[in-house]
């Protein structure tokens, strides 16, 4: 049953896109939009800043991938922290990192943070003063900024990702014509 759901969305897909289920749905949003290449490089340079380290940034856009339900992202983002050196306890325990061991008391918050930002409160303000002061512990003015542009760096790309649909672990270059 979950293979023909599949194979019936991969043909309804390519029905209405007119692309195979071997690309994304969208073509090259770069080459549509050749300013995304110039405003992704300046969100990449200031994320990159080394205020927080890449792999907290990486874990945070991990998880951002796994709120929204994209495999693109998720994958793409599981690669970044595998080509770093991450373990995969570390990779596998951010889908539930609350009570994961294995993360720093900053990489937690920072985790708590994305969680805050991307998903509705239950209670209250999204990100409260409590959660603000935890990461005011671990990360300078400059830190916490960086950490805001990070987190608004994957969701700069998430509509792409959700709309666009590319398939996991294909380049870029390989999915779109």
């Amino acid at each position: 049953m979950t293979i023909e759901t599949a194979t019936t969305e991969t043909t309804v897909r390519t029905e209405t896109t007119g692309r195979t289920g071997t690309a994304s749905r969208l073509p090259n949003p770069a080459k549509l939009v050749p300013e995304l290449g110039v405003a992704g490089g300046a969100l990449s340079k200031a994320v990159g800043n080394g205020s927080v380290p890449q792999s907290t940034v990486d874990l945070i856009q991990l998880r951002a991938g796994q709120i929204v339900g994209n495999t693109y992202l998720t994958a793409l983002h599981t690669k970044s922290l595998r080509a770093a050196g991450e373990s995969q306890e570390r990779i596998d325990a951010v889908a539930t990192w609350q009570d994961a061991p294995c993360f720093t008391d900053g990489e937690a918050v920072a985790l708590a943070l994305v969680d805050a930002v991307l998903q509705p409160a239950t209670h209250g303000e999204r990100v409260p003063d409590a959660l603000f002061a935890r990461a005011a512990e671990h990360y300078d003015e400059k830190a916490l900024v960086t950490l805001a542009l990070a987190i608004g760096q994957v969701n700069f790309f998430i509509p792409l990702a959700l709309i666009g649909k590319p398939l996991p672990g294909v380049k870029p270059s390989q999915q779109w014509t």
